[in-house]
């Protein structure tokens, strides 16, 4: 398990690699001049030159991406163009909240898609599984803003039990975004799981189970379950990827100060910094997951890791 673990992290290093290049170059051929942006509307030639001097912006490309990974592997990436902080230090103070939200939407999406899925295909062709579809189908058609209004006018203006906006570190105020970023989530596991449920129920190892007289329930849960999963631990990876870069609309309804707002932020005020710096969180999170991922492949079924 080690060495499957140490080669998995080793195949990461060049994807990677070439991940910091593109972004580099895909922020690099954005419109705009950040040299003129930090020197303002008013500067002349002269004082957009030198801000363009101290900005490094008058090197080569190559010169420029080995001095950014100079100075990404000491931790450092750079300083906001607005707000001339730290763009470490400005992640650090949106990232926890983007991270809670991310977590408690998963888990409860996890909980009842997979829950709903499998029910789904205990019952295939019964009113139980037209429920439960119907019900996914709704949670992947119904607009985020839409639910996330819903909700706060009546659990949280109507009823009270919830605050409406913000985050100071109250469970309450996770339950309605949780809620609205992870209707979607959950739809899309459930669905997802109905499948890979179905597919394996006609394996031919199923098909012994039940010709040996055993429960549909304990032919579900203890053979087709864990098979079942391989695919939905797919999907819940990519998911989770996806809340981990934040929800622009759930952050905006709900005044959530993650990241999704701060990417948008830094596109609209061309913040290069900011914008190079979010690019290559999302990247290296994602590859994070996938390596996750594949750990829990190889836990799920050890034949994976032999492979």
């Amino acid at each position: 398990m080690l060495k499957y673990f140490l080669r998995r992290c080793i195949s990461i290093i060049p994807v990677l690699l070439v991940v910091s290049i593109l972004v580099f170059l895909f922020v690099h051929l954005l419109p705009g001049d950040p040299a003129r942006i930090v020197a303002g509307p008013d500067a002349d030639e002269a004082t957009i030159q030198q801000v363009r001097i101290e900005l490094g912006l008058d090197k080569s490309l190559p010169e420029q991406y080995l001095t950014y990974m100079g100075r990404l592997f000491r931790g450092d990436l750079g300083k906001s163009l607005g707000s001339k902080l730290p763009v470490a230090q400005e992640i650090a103070l949106r990232y926890p909240p983007t991270l809670y939200l991310a977590a408690a939407s998963m888990a409860w999406s996890i909980l009842f898609g997979v829950f709903f899925g499998a029910y789904a295909a205990m019952h295939r062709g019964k009113w139980q599984d037209y429920t439960a579809m119907v019900v996914a189908v709704s949670g992947i058609s119904m607009p985020q803003f839409w639910l996330g209004l819903l909700l706060i006018q009546l659990f949280a203006v109507h009823l009270g039990w919830f605050p409406v906006t913000g985050f100071t570190g109250n469970w309450k105020e996770l339950v309605l975004p949780s809620l609205t970023l992870g209707a979607t989530v959950a739809a899309i596991i459930a669905r997802f799981t109905l499948s890979s449920f179905l597919d394996v129920l006609q394996e031919e190892y199923i098909n012994t189970a039940r010709a040996k007289g055993l429960l549909e329930r304990v032919v579900m849960w203890k053979h087709a379950f864990r098979n079942a999963l391989i695919p939905v631990v797919t999907m819940v990876g990519l998911q989770f990827g996806f809340l981990l870069g934040g929800s622009v609309v759930v952050e905006t309804v709900f005044a959530w100060p993650g990241l999704g707002r701060y990417m948008i932020e830094s596109v609209s005020t061309r913040d290069y910094p900011v914008l190079q710096a979010l690019l290559l969180l999302y990247s290296f999170q994602f590859v994070v997951i996938n390596l996750l991922v594949d750990m829990l492949y190889a836990v799920i079924n050890p034949e994976i890791r032999y492979k």
